[in-house]
């Protein structure tokens, strides 16, 4: 069979609706369209899968891209225990969130334009992590960017209330030139690795930069990997929205809230990890580049995970959320636990998809309203959301033994495993503050007195379209996570560590790169697992004291804590440090310098200044043509005499 079809499947469907779809006015049939090119890329890669559970990695080349002089590059896809895995959550969730869209989007005058750009991202999106080469894997990286900029930017007329962000075509303008920044790194790391291996292809590459009879072996901690790691890191942080380049997920709610949860939760901000995940090789030679990962991992978890604390808008708070859970998984590949790291990619996919959807579902019952402060009591109104959304704030809270508790569990381990007790107790705080807040968030949508103006506002349970996709994620969130339980809990309860199992010939060579433990931990590990799950049932207990009565002990407590309350409303002034920085000196100088100098004063001047020496030129020239013959046969003489006196002397 032709695996190629998980990737032409979307293709279709998009050229399909991007072509055709204003002619098709049934919006029933778009969406089966839509959703149908997404659920046969699922079913072609569940056979996928079992293909690479029986005889291995698949390899499908299709033709030759670009071969000039030694450059050769293939259009190829590599179908492994890591690009399948990736591949089915892509395909399965892609296809719950075309499911949702049906009924979240409709009415929209755009319909078909949406599931065509969703289709376009699922496409790219399975293009960047099918790729067997580097730069088939950029095409699939700039293609996503590309979709995530028409899907925020969806409802360009709209307004946006976001710092600096006036319209929804400004956030989406925002993440491409964000996103820029960190591709411009992955694009020099591109160029290294060819002048060093000659090639782009990742197998040949892992192959060459470990063989010791190959004058091309990188030396481990030297400077050209280590350059080229950190190349790659940057592009991570900018598609992964880790300091410094996250500034752009959070006003990326501007868009569609499927949006949010297809590509802020699910996909595109996994890219980073799936990169360093794709070439662990790379990374596990350069201790550096580690180092920096895990301290820019858990920074900007902790960050992200305080500012979450205080947001209203009940998009933003999952948008924090979103950054500091890809802290968490960024902090795990730091401390070389690639597999706990992709685990949590898994785990938080289904429940912040969950979270995300639900989200929706609210803002749908609640005619557009986005402020948890005029929420309250909406359980009673929209029993399945809330049932369902639950279990999402449980499972990414860590409580045992939803998904989030055995993923976030591993990476917490790992800390302190192979970093320190200090990171693990830093790792600990800012799971304590995701409990925290996502309790706030749910008790303040639905618990306690309701806020909201019955008069304009009358909350409903969302239609079986959207309710459908929460019920399948919220298995998935509560049950996931028995595929990776934790060896402490394994042997104990005879349960093997499936997922480890699966992804362990993708991280093998760089496990045994790693450093190596021994002895008997199982006593610390039990004691550190209490430990977590006491401090996520503290930060949710404390979130319910304040806020199970609604905000008015919250403002209290605000306004005694004044100082840190603004810093964090602020979310630590980053976006008017950027502005003084960069954006605005940039703007400056191009305004003052780059228009007004370079273009209105040299390119005009020299534009126009052509322009007005050659009508002047005209004039004089013009004058010779008077129509008298006469003087052109006095002209003629007169040259005739000249050239004669020039001969003649």
């Amino acid at each position: 069979m032709n695996y190629a079809l998980i990737l032409l499947f979307p293709l279709v469907g998009f050229l399909i609706l991007g072509l055709f779809g204003k002619r098709i006015k049934d919006e029933k049939t778009i969406g089966i369209i839509g959703s149908s090119a997404i659920l046969l890329s699922f079913i072609t890669a569940l056979q996928a899968f079992m293909q690479v559970r029986q005889s291995g990695p698949i390899i499908e080349r299709l033709y030759d891209w670009i071969a000039v002089d030694k450059f050769a590059v293939s259009i190829a896809y590599q179908i492994d225990h890591l690009s399948i895995l990736f591949t089915l959550i892509i395909t399965g969730i892609g296809f719950l969130i075309h499911v949702y869209s049906i009924g979240y989007m409709h009415g929209d005058k755009s319909f078909s334009r949406f599931f065509a750009y969703l289709n376009l991202f699922v496409f790219m999106m399975l293009n960047l992590v099918l790729a067997n080469n580097m730069l088939l894997t950029f095409l699939g990286w700039e293609g996503v960017g590309l979709a995530s900029y028409l899907l925020i930017g969806f409802w360009y007329d709209r307004k946006f209330e976001g710092t600096n962000i006036t319209w929804t075509g400004d956030a989406a303008m925002k993440a491409f030139v964000v996103n820029r920044i960190g591709d411009f790194g992955v694009l020099l790391a591109m160029f290294m690795l060819f002048q060093q291996f000659g090639t782009l292809d990742y197998t040949t590459i892992n192959q060459m930069a470990l063989d010791p009879n190959d004058p091309k072996k990188l030396e481990a901690g030297g400077t050209i990997v280590t350059t080229i790691t950190l190349l790659m890191f940057l592009g991570c942080t900018g598609k992964s929205a880790q300091i410094p380049l996250g500034v752009w997920l959070p006003d990326a709610m501007a868009g569609p809230t499927p949006v949010s949860a297809l590509i802020h939760a699910a996909t595109m901000v996994t890219s980073g990890i799936f990169l360093i995940a794709r070439t662990n090789v790379l990374f596990a030679m350069s201790p550096t580049t580690m180092a920096v990962i895990t301290g820019i991992g858990i920074t900007t978890a902790l960050i992200a995970g305080t500012i979450g604390i205080v947001q209203n808008d009940i998009k933003k708070v999952l948008a924090y959320s979103t950054v500091s859970q890809l802290g968490f998984m960024f902090t795990a590949l730091g401390v070389g636990a690639f597999t706990a790291g992709v685990f949590h990619v898994m785990t938080h996919a289904f429940f912040k998809a969950l979270l995300f959807l639900g989200s929706g579902s609210v803002i749908h019952g609640m005619h557009e309203e986005q402020d948890i402060q005029k929420m309250g009591g909406l359980r009673v109104h929209m029993p399945i959301t809330y049932r369902t959304f639950l279990i999402g704030t449980l499972a990414i809270s860590g409580i045992p033994f939803f998904s989030g508790f055995f993923s976030k569990d591993e990476i917490l381990w790992f800390a302190w495993l192979n970093g320190s007790p200090i990171l693990w107790a830093v790792s600990a705080v800012a799971a304590f503050t995701t409990a925290f807040y996502m309790w706030r968030l749910t008790s303040l949508t639905f618990l306690g007195e309701e806020r909201f103006d019955h008069h304009h506002v009358h909350p409903h349970e969302s239609p079986a379209t959207m309710t459908i996709p929460l019920i399948v994620l919220a298995v998935l969130s509560a049950f996931g996570g028995l595929l990776g339980v934790p060896h402490v809990i394994g042997h104990a309860l005879h349960i093997p560590n499936l997922f480890e199992g699966w992804l362990e010939p993708i991280f093998a060579v760089s496990n045994e790169m790693l450093p190596k433990h021994t002895g008997d931990h199982t006593t610390i590990e039990i004691g550190l697992m209490v430990a977590s799950s006491l401090l996520a049932v503290i930060g949710i207990m404390f979130a319910r004291s304040i806020y199970s009565h609604g905000t008015a002990k919250a403002s209290a407590m605000a306004v005694k804590m004044s100082g840190i309350y603004k810093l964090l409303w602020n979310k630590y002034y980053v976006d008017e440090i950027y502005n003084m920085l960069a954006a605005g000196p940039i703007l400056a100088a191009s305004r003052d310098f780059l228009w007004k100098i370079i273009d209105v004063v040299i390119i005009d001047g020299i534009v126009n200044g052509s322009a007005k020496s050659i009508g002047s030129a005209s004039v004089v020239l013009r004058r010779m043509q008077s129509g008298v013959a006469q003087n052109y046969a006095l002209v003629m003489m007169l040259g005739i005499l000249v050239m004669l006196v020039y001969v003649l002397l």
